[in-house]
């Protein structure tokens, strides 16, 4: 006698999982689209240290190994060697040099 209720308690946990289910799917495919973590937009004529960090994706008061940790992440997918662009290189290097406080702000270009 107690089987019949069983299996009805069953059927609608299982019920309740599907819906919920079908609207955490519906909620997730409706999110906004994540926040890019890359540096977009074009370039200041004078590289300030707020611009080289948002180039290296790094904050200004980042450590020093971590700085060239970035630099090589982001020249590595921007090297012109390996098909990209010679301007970006220079303007990550520029951006390496300008966090480290190696140059003054001249600009490559």
């Amino acid at each position: 006698m107690s089987t019949p209720l069983l299996a009805g308690f069953a059927l609608a946990a299982a019920a309740y999982a599907g819906r919920y289910s079908i609207q955490a799917w519906q909620a997730f495919k409706t999110r906004p689209p994540r926040i890019r973590r890359f540096y977009e937009g074009g370039f200041q004529p004078a590289m300030t240290k707020r611009e080289a960090a948002l180039i290296l994706g790094v904050r200004e008061s980042t450590p020093v190994d971590k700085i060239k940790e970035a630099h090589r992440r982001v020249m590595v997918a921007n090297h012109p060697d390996a098909g990209g662009s010679h301007y970006l290189a220079s303007k990550i290097n520029e951006a390496k040099e300008m966090i480290l406080g190696k140059t003054k702000g001249g600009s490559a270009f």
